[in-house]
């Protein structure tokens, strides 16, 4: 059972009998895309007429790659994550992710999109009155897995981006790095096929920077499908020179012509 059916299922079912299975995409073929964005443009409403945050965007990206995003501040980044994760809608284009149109879909259905994506954005929701540990079972609990499945992945998501000994931690107590790599157990806890990051080393040291980094690759390697957003050129160049990944640029929200648009 994969994504694509599920969504399918709930679609019919009026998103009701519908659960999410655990498995991973099915094997994509090599025509086909994990994401799929055509002629994408986002407006919004401003006092002088629409302000446009994207224009005529079109790319796509397969499953199991490493894809980064780059482009200034205010150049269309986090709206494009924010698209595909289905926190809003496109004004204008067609954007699919495993098949499905996420322009069309009913909002009943959006939860179960959501149950395999892993979400790492600027604002982390941490929950601060809670340990470490509860903030990463949420999305467990929330999905209704067995108490003690949950208390499992979530010490097992926690010793992965090393930080099995601060369960107990509260998010304030925890330095600037520590609390990205908490963000980063809370997205790949439900063991997403595609993870979305905003920016995740912003504000970081050189060295946390890095660690964050780290922490993507190894996810990537792993076989998730990784969209990292990201103005760190320096830092991107380097990993891009080390690893097979492709760079995607965002100019006030047009894709320039130079980016690698070989799967568009």
């Amino acid at each position: 059972c994969c994504l694509r059916c599920e969504l399918g299922r709930a679609w019919r079912l009026n998103y009701k009998t519908c659960m999410l299975s655990h498995h991973t995409l099915d094997t994509q073929t090599e025509s086909s895309s994990l994401i799929q964005l055509q002629h994408i443009s986002k407006h919004y409403p401003g006092n002088g007429g629409d302000v446009f945050a994207l224009e005529d965007v079109s790319f796509s990206i397969g499953a199991g790659e490493l894809v980064f995003l780059t482009g200034h501040s205010g150049a269309g980044k986090s709206t494009v994550l924010r698209l595909i994760a289905a926190m809003e809608r496109p004004s204008e284009g067609s954007l699919h992710v495993a098949s499905q149109d996420l322009g069309q879909m009913p909002a009943a259905a959006i939860p179960f999109l959501r149950r395999k994506l892993g979400l790492v954005f600027q604002d982390q929701k941490l929950l601060e009155d809670r340990c470490a540990l509860d903030n990463v079972m949420l999305p467990l609990q929330v999905t209704g897995h067995a108490h003690g499945d949950a208390l499992r992945r979530a010490h097992t998501a926690l010793q992965r981006v090393g930080l099995g000994d601060r369960a107990d931690a509260a998010p304030r107590s925890l330095s600037g790095g520590e609390r990205q790599r908490l963000c980063m157990a809370r997205a790949v806890v439900n063991h997403p096929v595609l993870l979305l990051a905003d920016e995740p080393t912003v504000g970081l040291d050189a060295h946390a920077a890095q660690d964050i980094m780290a922490l993507l690759l190894d996810f990537h390697q792993h076989g998730t499908t990784v969209l990292v957003a990201t103005h760190d050129q320096q830092l991107m160049q380097g990993l891009m020179a080390r690893h097979m990944a492709r760079r995607l640029t965002l100019q006030h929200g047009r894709l320039l012509p130079s980016s690698d648009r070989s799967r568009a």
